[in-house]
């Protein structure tokens, strides 16, 4: 009981629960469930990341595999510096940035348009939601082939952005992930998070007024705390 609540202890300590404690070194020993449970629980967030990370989304299914087959071959080598969702993020993320290097040296000439931004990253109140933009709520006919026309052109625009901004902006406005995890995940200080985020919002919100999904009111207004919702830009 006492060496429990001090591995307990030790786990919280270093950011990793004590169940990623048990699934890590399950999975350390081969065990194929442990490899199934991780899979169930991190495919789609994982996918989700990585469609939004790359130039072209159609490549997400199979760099999603390459991050498990990476994952899997790579675990005994995990050490519990991170936890195992900041692991498997970074893992994600480096391996959509190696898929774009590719991208853009063969496929660049192929694509097109068609394939809450805070100007504080610290102010609460002065964003526009884009988790809640990109959400499915599914209220009705009408409503869904709205939201999903304003997601598709939001997802657009963030493809337009700078890697170095679209990762932050996705990392914290669409993950949640907190400054700290994200300065974790991709080796930067969190000023240098910070800096990102705030360009990687103006930038996307510029591209967004000149694509008519947000009027360029609110663009204009948006240090005056005007807060634009995900059902807002849909009715605009």
């Amino acid at each position: 009981m006492q060496a429990g609540t001090i591995v307990g202890n030790l786990a919280s300590a270093i950011g990793i629960t004590t169940e990623d404690v048990a699934l890590i070194a399950d999975l350390k020993a081969g065990s194929e469930e442990a490899f199934g449970i991780l899979i169930a629980q991190y495919h789609q967030p994982l996918y989700s990341l990585i469609a939004r990370s790359l130039n072209d989304p159609a490549d997400a299914a199979d760099i999603t595999q390459e991050v498990f087959i990476k994952v899997f071959r790579s675990i005994r080598g995990f050490h519990g510096g991170a936890s195992l969702r900041t692991w498997l993020y970074r893992i994600a993320l480096h391996e959509a940035s190696n898929q774009r290097r590719w991208w853009s040296r063969h496929k660049k000439q192929e694509i097109t348009i068609d394939s809450s931004f805070e100007s504080d990253p610290d102010a609460e109140n002065n964003h526009l939601s884009l988790a809640a933009t990109l959400a499915d709520h599914r209220d009705s006919p009408y409503d869904h082939a709205a939201q999903a026309e304003v997601r598709e052109r939001v997802e657009a625009a963030l493809r337009q952005l700078p890697e170095a901004f679209r990762t932050v902006v996705i990392l914290r406005e669409i993950e949640g992930f907190a400054y700290e995890e994200i300065s974790e995940i991709l080796n930067v200080n969190i000023g240098t998070v910070k800096s990102r985020l705030t360009r990687g919002r103006s930038a996307l919100r510029s591209i967004l007024s000149a694509d008519g999904v947000i009027s360029p009111a609110t663009t204009n207004s948006a240090s005056s705390g005007t807060v634009l919702t995900s059902k807002e830009a849909v009715t605009q």
